[in-house]
């Protein structure tokens, strides 16, 4: 893989995982007008957003498990950190919508 293509994979694992990340949030402010099927569906968008984050991060695994070797640059070390904070986030955001629907219940 060259220094290109491990650019354009680090653009795309950026663009996903804010998508994700800003979906996740947007789940939170619908729950808190109690909005929870709109929270629920922008969960499931941003469940779809680290999934097309992961196809881009699992091609540089499949490279590197077949020998490949390149130098990292640092906007894949950076579009790294914004998937796993995009991942942390939408798991929160999900915890955070199930316990608002629980308390509105009640």
């Amino acid at each position: 893989m060259n220094k290109e293509e491990l650019y354009n994979l680090s653009f795309q694992l950026i663009l996903h995982s804010g998508n994700a990340r800003s979906l996740a949030m947007e789940a939170i402010f619908a729950a808190k007008e109690k909005n929870f099927t709109q929270a629920f569906d922008k969960l499931d968008e941003a469940d779809i957003e680290i999934t097309k984050a992961h196809v881009f991060q699992t091609q540089l695994i499949h490279a590197e498990a077949a020998g490949e070797s390149f130098e990292i640059p640092i906007i894949l070390i950076h579009a790294q950190d914004h998937l796993m904070t995009a991942m942390t986030l939408k798991d929160l955001a999900r915890e955070m919508v199930e316990i608002r629907q629980e308390l509105n219940k009640g």
